[in-house]
């Protein structure tokens, strides 16, 4: 008899930004910081904390565009509209329009006031020939627009080629790379085949064991080792910039390492 089992969940762009900073692109009107960090994700919006004023906003998923895959100088996460917080809550900023009296433009403009101005004969306008529209007339204003009918329709589908193509190059898989380790390499053969890394860092990976990210500036990617201690840590895969997964392996159980790698990014 078959048991259905669940698929484990993946965790999205936003919750792979794990403990690093961020900035919102267009930044948020009437906050002074832009700089935040990823608290946690719904089904329909993500939770953030601002580093400075420790502020927490909720932004509403239809309003996130993109994490961008460049972390320098600081990671961008794209807005697809301006924003502004007001009274607790964002909302796209709605332009306010004054309407002057109509006296009050006369006088700017020079003309008298309505009460001083002197009571005029009425007079009949002046006549003022029309000119009939020519066939001739008729088809080049016709020409006209349709040129530029034209042109709004070719700059419609450009700027919606060029935002597929932006959501495409955002949240596209990247390619896999093929690299040297295996599940076998531990800290020691690592360092053996490629030198000691930049940096390392640890993360609580539960159950007594620890996330191990030996960084290689050099080479755009960073390591993960899974351990009770760096000595005793086996390899997993890599990680790109963004967090994304660049290369996995075939743990001793015969499962793939590519949710562990995630939950190495995602880890606090």
């Amino acid at each position: 008899m078959d048991i259905a089992v669940p698929a484990p969940r993946i965790p999205t762009p936003f919750e792979q930004l794990g403990p690093r900073a961020f900035s919102f692109y267009p930044p948020i009107r009437n906050l002074d910081h832009n700089e935040w960090l990823f608290r946690r994700a719904d089904w329909n919006e993500i939770h953030v904390v601002n580093t400075k004023s420790r502020q927490e906003l909720c932004i509403p998923l239809r309003y996130l565009g993109g994490v961008s895959s460049v972390e320098e100088p600081v990671i961008i996460v794209g807005l697809v509209k301006d924003l502004e917080y007001r009274e607790g809550l964002l909302v796209p900023p709605v332009p306010r329009v004054l309407e002057m009296p109509a006296s009050v433009i006369r006088v700017a403009n020079g003309d008298p006031l309505p009460w001083a101005a002197a009571p005029q004969q009425r007079r009949l306008a002046p006549v003022v020939g029309i000119r009939t529209e020519t066939p001739e007339d008729a088809r080049k204003t016709k020409t006209a627009l349709g040129a530029i009918a034209v042109s709004i329709l070719i700059a419609i589908v450009g700027m919606v080629a060029v935002r597929e193509a932006s959501r495409a190059r955002f949240f596209s898989t990247p390619t896999r790379l093929s690299l040297p380790f295996t599940a076998n390499d531990d800290y020691l053969s690592i360092a053996a085949k490629w030198g000691h890394p930049s940096t390392t860092r640890s993360r609580p990976a539960g159950d007594g064991n620890e996330f191990f990210l030996l960084r290689y500036p050099e080479r755009y990617l960073t390591l993960v080792l899974l351990g009770t201690d760096r000595s005793h840590a086996s390899y997993l895969g890599a990680l790109g910039r963004g967090g994304r997964v660049l290369h996995s392996t075939k743990l001793r159980d015969g499962t793939d390492s590519t949710l562990l790698v995630h939950a190495a990014s995602s880890a606090r």
